[in-house]
């Protein structure tokens, strides 16, 4: 089941280049529904019957490609999943009008491959290949972040790309030292194999650093909004839920994987907690001074992911195993929870631009009354990033608040608290335009009911996985294959 992740969406890239007109758009529905059901069957195995290793062509590690699927595995490839299929239906309806029609010859090959690359890295456990696999994400994710075809979009998709080569080449120094001091490239026998010396502590520098700047933790955030910006809304629906979590997964499993307790340093978790911090307030201030829809929710974005390297002060400094198993749970929950929000945002988006024909906030008054679904989409999504209950971000706020004060950690409860506020004063500055009457603003275009319709699930089901957290915490505390030093996960 987990070949068929890779093998279809890879497979449907290949015939869909080939392919002319709507044979393209059948062939990318049918792979993405494929891939999704797939998904879905992987996830309700390994929540029964637990973790499991695969090795390509019957070669076992070292020399071989190893594959690990487990908790943390499934729940990734679940949000991209449902993540892919609803972009997928958004996109044939997007791409079918008129000015967007020569862009779906484009777009069907490089996604589809973006989404066999995103799926691969879930679960590879060699980090040579997981380096191979970043850079057919980097590849593909700025050709689609240029699809459009402007000026700025191109410039933003280089910048991206560039930056996205620089993070590769320091993970892949990082790589050529623990294979210098180990001989061996398999995460699972590396953790058992590394030491605390230097060299290891140089490899885990580099590696941290090649990664944050893909995921565009502040500092380094600086391509994200141009390029998520500039691109068409179901590119940056992807570019924004699914491939800055791909290195943020992959910087998960070298932390607790390969290098545990026998290098990570406190100050070095502390560093990141504090860059994550930083990231929360400027990225969500960002966001409130933009009047244009699409970089509000770009630098929304920035703020978002800080949320996410709380876990490092929390799990590589905390005692209890208990709390670090808590935030462990909590900051994954909030990966999740972003993902679908976020696509729900960007999508409709999508749909209020095609609908006014700009982006500008002050051309979108009343725009509640001509789209009420859309508009309703960006409330539900607003829900779920503010973290007001009972949504998925509701759960993760929650738990990641509970896990700072347990750990002593007072200075990290400025994220959730000021991060909540500062989320919904930009969610609040882009609804009090949709509800301001002003009858001199017209609808310019038709939005279709599989465009509004995709985001609006994608909103729900941020909103209802704040109702399904007992199965996540299980396959997040009970189902994942590594130790986080000294927690209680097998």
């Amino acid at each position: 089941m987990p070949e068929l992740l890779i093998l279809v969406p890879f497979t449907g890239a290949l015939l869909c280049f080939l392919f002319p007109g709507h044979i393209r758009d059948v062939i990318g529905l049918l792979c993405a529904v494929l891939t999704f059901v797939a998904s879905i069957i992987l996830t309700g195995n390994i929540y029964q019957n637990g973790p499991i290793r695969l090795n390509l062509g019957g070669w076992k590690e070292p020399l071989g490609i190893g594959m690990c699927v487990d908790g943390l595995s499934v729940l990734f490839i679940f949000l991209t999943g449902i993540v892919g299929l609803l972009v997928s239906l958004y996109s044939v309806s997007f791409f079918s009008k008129a000015n967007n029609q020569s862009l779906a010859k484009h777009f069907w090959p490089l996604w589809l491959f973006l989404w066999g690359s995103l799926n691969s890295i879930f679960f590879v456990s060699d980090i040579f290949n997981a380096y191979v696999v970043m850079e057919l994400i980097s590849i593909s994710a700025a050709a689609l972040a240029a699809l459009s075809g402007t000026n700025a979009s191109l410039i933003a998709a280089l910048r991206y790309f560039l930056l996205a080569m620089a993070g590769s080449m320091a993970f892949l120094l990082g790589v050529g030292f623990l294979y210098a001091q180990t001989g061996t490239l398999d995460m699972y026998l590396l953790g058992a194999v590394t030491d605390g010396g230097p060299l290891m502590a140089m490899a885990l520098g580099l590696m941290t650093v090649g990664l944050i700047m893909k995921t565009a933790l502040f500092p380094f955030h600086f391509w994200l909004p141009p390029a998520h910006g500039e691109a068409p809304a179901p590119v940056s629906a992807v570019l924004s839920a699914l491939v800055i979590k791909g290195s943020f997964y992959l910087l998960l499993r070298i932390w607790c994987t390969v290098f545990q307790d026998t290098t990570a340093s406190p100050q070095t978790a502390t560093l990141l907690g504090l860059l994550g911090l930083t990231g929360v307030i400027w990225g969500s201030y960002q966001a409130i001074i933009q009047n244009r829809l699409k970089l509000i929710i770009a630098y929304s974005s920035v703020g978002q992911v800080g949320y996410l390297f709380l876990l490092f002060p929390l799990v590589f400094i905390t005692l209890d195993p208990a709390w670090k198993i808590e935030a462990w749970t909590a900051c994954v929950f909030q990966t999740i929870s972003h993902g679908l929000a976020k696509a729900a945002l960007f999508l409709a988006a999508g749909n209020l631009i095609h609908a006014t024909g700009t982006e500008n906030l002050k051309s979108m008054r009343n725009i509640a009354d001509r789209l009420p679904m859309t508009t309703f989409t960006l409330a539900l999504a607003g829900v779920s990033l503010m973290g007001l209950p009972p949504s998925g971000g509701f759960v993760a706020k929650w738990m990641l608040l509970q896990s700072i004060l347990a750990s002593g950690q007072w200075w990290l409860a400025a994220a959730p608290i000021l991060g909540g506020l500062l989320t919904a004063a930009y969610i609040f500055r882009i609804l009090s335009q949709a509800f301001v009457s002003d009858d001199q603003i017209s609808c310019c275009g038709h939005v279709s009911f599989v465009m509004e319709k995709s985001a609006l699930l994608l909103a729900i089901f941020s909103i209802l996985i704040g109702f399904r957290s007992k199965e996540v915490i299980f396959l997040l505390s009970e189902q994942v294959y590594f130790v986080i030093q000294g927690g209680i996960i097998p």
